[in-house]
């Protein structure tokens, strides 16, 4: 079975590029787990794609640490289903999510509207993927897709960085060729590592305290230098 991790900011067009991806791969039994925080209906559209599909929701859970969490037991059931391929989708919802794994492909998923300056702002979700897709480049001039191209490559200079319309599918069929040449084969990710740590906190406010002060503040805490 053959895993694919997709993350990137909300509403980039996730899915939409996953959806026409599936429609290019040449592999019959395809598997989507998608993560994300409080609600999600996008499995309902991979259902009425005919693709096999499970959600899981973090809630009060960072969904980074829920994804690592659970991505051994998501292996286990892609396996189970006999799967050829597995996509697993989550939401870069502080945009320093790092939800990659070595020896799993990492596609970054990020739309051409978000500004030019997105790239630097995002850490390593975008910073060690193999492959960028930028989304919605049908809406701007091709000088700023060439700039915001570059702004991404400036910030992941090993990364495939390619365009793909989410509505009509141009240019799923090159990342689907991409990503079949290249991946390997996953039985298991017991023991395997994290491209990148994940972000960190264990603070009063992650135990449930909702009080403002000092006083109330205690763990893993960093303060602004405003001097």
């Amino acid at each position: 079975m053959k895993l694919y991790t997709f993350s990137g900011p909300p509403s980039s067009g996730k899915t939409s590029v996953i959806l026409k991806l599936i429609k290019s791969f040449k592999s019959e039994k395809i598997g989507v787990v998608k993560f994300d925080c409080l609600y999600t209906d996008d499995d309902k559209l991979y259902e009425k794609a005919g693709v096999l599909v499970k959600k899981g929701l973090s809630g009060s859970l960072c969904p980074d640490h829920y994804f690592v969490s659970n991505i051994e037991e998501v292996v286990t059931w892609g396996k189970k289903n006999n799967l050829d391929i597995l996509i697993t989708e989550s939401a870069g919802l502080c945009n320093r999510c790092s939800p990659y794994i070595k020896e799993v492909k990492a596609i970054c998923v990020i739309d051409n509207l978000s500004g030019i300056n997105t790239p630097k702002k995002i850490g390593p979700m975008l910073k060690t993927a193999d492959a960028v897709v930028i989304t919605k480049g049908d809406i701007v001039s091709q000088a700023e897709r060439e700039v915001f191209s570059s702004r991404v490559s400036a910030v992941n200079p090993n990364a495939f960085v390619m365009h793909i319309n989410g509505l009509t599918g141009q240019g799923a069929a090159e990342l689907a060729n991409l990503l079949e040449q290249e991946s390997v084969h996953t039985e298991t990710l017991i023991g395997s590592k994290l491209r990148f740590s994940m972000p960190s906190a264990m603070c009063s406010y992650c135990l449930g305290e909702t009080r403002i002060g000092k006083s109330f503040q205690m763990g893993n805490v960093r303060k602004i230098d405003l001097d």
